[in-house]
This record gives C-alpha cells, sequence and structure tokens, in this order.
C-alpha cells in the first residue's frame, strides 16, 4: 500500500539561514529581502512565477521586482539560468570561503604566526563580544583577519576602526572598508598614528561646520565638498582663519562653489603661503597695477632740416629745364 503524506501550507515553514540574516540583509532594502524571502518560499516547492505574479502577490510593481532579482544576483545570492533562477546554498559559499588549504612553515614562522594569531584572535573575541553579542558571522572572522593583513592596522587600531564605525553609521562591510581606506591613506597604523588623526579630524569637523555656518548652507556638504575641506585642513595644515579668507572671496561670486575656493586655497598652498599676514601681502601685490611699462623700441622719426642739403650745379638744372 502506498501511504502518500500531505501537509497543508498552514504547518509548513520556510527556513531562512542564519548566513542570509547576519551577512546579506544589512546591505539589502526591504524589496530585496520580500523577494528572497518569497523566492525561498517559491524554491522550496519547486514553482513557477513570472516578475508580474512576483509584483502581485507582494504587492510591489514590476519595475522593483526586476531591481532586486538583480541586486540579488549581484550579492550572489541568487543565479539566472536558461530556465529560470537558482537560489545558492549560502551555507555552502560561506564554508568554501573559509576553507583555506594548509602549507608548511618553518618552526620560527610558526612561533611568529601563533604569536599573532593569539593577539588577533583576543581582538576579535572582543569585538565579536563587544558589537554582535557574541553571535558574529562566520565570515567576519576571515574578513577581520584578512583586514589586518591589508591595512597594517594594530589590533587597537582594529577594535578602534570598529567602534568608530558603529557610533557613525553602523557595521555594514562596506562602510567599514570605505574608512579604512581612509584610515591607511592617512597612514594610520599604531594608537599613536590614530591619536594624531584623531586630532586633526576634530580640527577637520569644527572647519566643516564653520564652513556650512558661514556659507549659510542649508544642508551638509557632499562627499566631495568635504574631500576639499579635509585636504585644506590635513594636509595643508591651514586654520579656519585662514580659509574664511577665500570664502570672502566669493561675495560677489553669483554662484561660487567649492571648486573655485579650492583653487584659490590651493594657490597658496603652491606658493609656500602660511600664514594671515603672508597672503594678505600676496593678494595686495596681484591687486596693484604694474607701474613700468614694457619700452617698445622704435627706430627715431627724422626732423626737419636734420639732414644734409643736396647740392647740383648750374649744367644740371639748365639741361633739367631743356628736357622738359
Amino acid at each position: 500500500m502506498l501511504f502518500d503524506s500531505y501537509k497543508s501550507i498552514l504547518y509548513s515553514d520556510t527556513l531562512v539561514p542564519d548566513i542570509f540574516i547576519t551577512e546579506y540583509m544589512p546591505l539589502m532594502d526591504s524589496n530585496c529581502v520580500k523577494v528572497y524571502l518569497y523566492c525561498l518560499f517559491l524554491s522550496k516547492h519547486n514553482k513557477r512565477a513570472s516578475a508580474e505574479e512576483f509584483a502581485k502577490n507582494l504587492n510591489m510593481d514590476v519595475a522593483s521586482v526586476k531591481q532586486s532579482l538583480t541586486c540579488l544576483d549581484n550579492m550572489g545570492v541568487l543565479i539566472w539560468k536558461e530556465n529560470g533562477l537558482s537560489l545558492h546554498d549560502l551555507k555552502e559559499k560561506e564554508i568554501k570561503k573559509m576553507y583555506r588549504l594548509k602549507t608548511t612553515s618553518t618552526p620560527e614562522e610558526a612561533i611568529r604566526n601563533s604569536e599573532k594569531n593569539k593577539r588577533r584572535n583576543e581582538i576579535i573575541s572582543t569585538i565579536n563580544n563587544t558589537f554582535f553579542q557574541g553571535v558574529m558571522s562566520p565570515s567576519w572572522y576571515t574578513d577581520i583577519d584578512s583586514w589586518f593583513d591589508r591595512f597594517k592596522f594594530d589590533e587597537d587600531v582594529m577594535l578602534a576602526l570598529f567602534q568608530y564605525c558603529f557610533d557613525q553609521k553602523g557595521l555594514a562591510k562596506p562602510y567599514i572598508e570605505k574608512v579604512a581606506e581612509g584610515w591607511k591613506s592617512r597612514n594610520i597604523k599604531n594608537s599613536f598614528d590614530l591619536d594624531n588623526y584623531s586630532i586633526e579630524y576634530k580640527k577637520f569637523k569644527d572647519v566643516r561646520k564653520s564652513i556650512v555656518k558661514k556659507l549659510k548652507l542649508n544642508r551638509n556638504l557632499t562627499e566631495y565638498e568635504e574631500k576639499y575641506v579635509e585636504t585644506w585642513v590635513m594636509d595643508y595644515k591651514y586654520s579656519f582663519e585662514i580659509i574664511e579668507l577665500a570664502l570672502k572671496k566669493t561675495t560677489f561670486k553669483t554662484n561660487p562653489n567649492f571648486n573655485y575656493i579650492n583653487s584659490i586655497i590651493t594657490d597658496w598652498h603652491k606658493n609656500g603661503l602660511k600664514t594671515i599676514e603672508e597672503i594678505l601681502v600676496y593678494n595686495a601685490n596681484r591687486k596693484k597695477p604694474s607701474t613700468e611699462k614694457a619700452k617698445i623700441s622704435t627706430p627715431p622719426i627724422p626732423q626737419k632740416e636734420n639732414f644734409e642739403q643736396r647740392q647740383y650745379d648750374e649744367g644740371y638744372l639748365e639741361s633739367l629745364y631743356e628736357n622738359a
């Protein structure tokens, strides 16, 4: 006898991998999450659905569905095939990412690596307990380890990186990498470097706030505008009092912009001007009209009676009269 079991949808469940919750969901918008969950549901029951059916069942428009599917594809959650879509096994994907082929090493290298890994493991454990409530996803371990090698940060700097990102915008991996790239460009490697950078960054934030106030901008600075200000403060070492001299030059401009301000300040830096007094003298000299005109060498104009009179004899004059 054949016993055919039947389970109503009322009693069925759709399992969501924890890897998806910890690794992928924080990087998605709500539409992507909805589409992914519906994909899990359909794949479990081996059902088919068009983009239009997705849209109707999820109360979305077709364009948003297609955009979400493309986003999931770019993140490596699903893959397009000839006959439809296929969801990746996220658990297997993470395991393959974590797998590393063992290689032999000398005893000295093994000792050094053991000591280094011990310090790293301690700080990674601290990061896990401080920011992930002790349930950090496995891929974070490999990512943090690779960031140590990539950015050359000390353990204290790595912990400070997570604390800064957590306080600012959260712990999305692209954001952490962006901040880490910025720190690396400032040659931050140890706590001493980070302390000096923190002082300079505090100056940058104060100057940025003052610029927004002086220009009466009803918005925050764009990323590119902030990069200008960062260069003026951290690279050129200019105070707000010096930068304000350039801001005042925008008074008579119809549409002043940061490109114009930057051209002024960069010109001061290229000319080695470091103080307000030097800049004021430099600007004053540029406004002075030139007192010496270029002398144009022209041949002297002959003056009247300033030549020798030609002499004619009587025979020449008489012959001239006869010929006429």
